[in-house]
C-alpha cells in the first residue's frame, strides 16, 4: 500500500513495480523508457485496462433508443521500474536523474515542455 498518491506500487506484467506514469501515450512511454534506462532503472511497461463507459442515457417513452457507437479509446500504458524505492517527485526534485548528455533532469524536462534539461537555471527562479 502507498504511503501517499505520489508513492504507488502495482504489479505490472507479473513484477512488483513501482508506478512511474499511468495512461500513457506510446510516444510518452518511448521517452520514459529511454530516460529510465539511461538512469539504471529496469522499466516495466503494459497496457493499461480500457476506461469504463459511460451508461447510455434512457430514452423517452416511446421513443427509440439512438445507437451511437463511441470511438475507440486511445490504446495508453502503464510505465513502472522495478525498485520500489523509486519515486518520480523525489527523482526530479532530488536531482537524481540525468540525460543522456549528463545533465541533471529538470521538471520541465520530465513533462517535455524543454527538449533539453536547462539544470543552470532552478525551477524556482524560472519565469513562466
Amino acid at each position: 500500500m502507498a504511503i501517499n498518491k505520489n508513492h504507488e506500487f502495482e504489479e505490472l506484467g507479473g513484477v512488483k513495480c513501482a508506478i512511474v506514469e499511468k495512461n500513457a501515450s506510446k510516444e510518452r512511454v518511448a521517452f520514459l523508457k529511454d530516460l529510465l534506462e539511461t538512469n539504471n532503472f529496469e522499466v516495466v511497461v503494459v497496457t493499461s485496462p480500457p476506461p469504463k463507459a459511460a451508461p447510455a442515457p434512457k430514452p423517452a417513452e416511446g421513443e427509440a433508443a439512438p445507437v451511437v457507437e463511441a470511438p475507440p479509446p486511445p490504446e495508453t500504458f502503464s510505465v513502472g521500474v522495478t525498485n520500489l524505492a523509486f519515486n518520480p517527485t523525489n527523482a526530479i526534485f532530488g536531482r537524481l536523474l540525468r540525460t543522456k548528455d549528463g545533465h541533471i533532469v529538470t521538471q520541465a524536462y520530465w513533462y517535455q515542455k524543454e527538449s533539453q534539461s536547462h539544470d543552470e537555471i532552478p525551477y524556482y527562479e524560472k519565469k513562466l
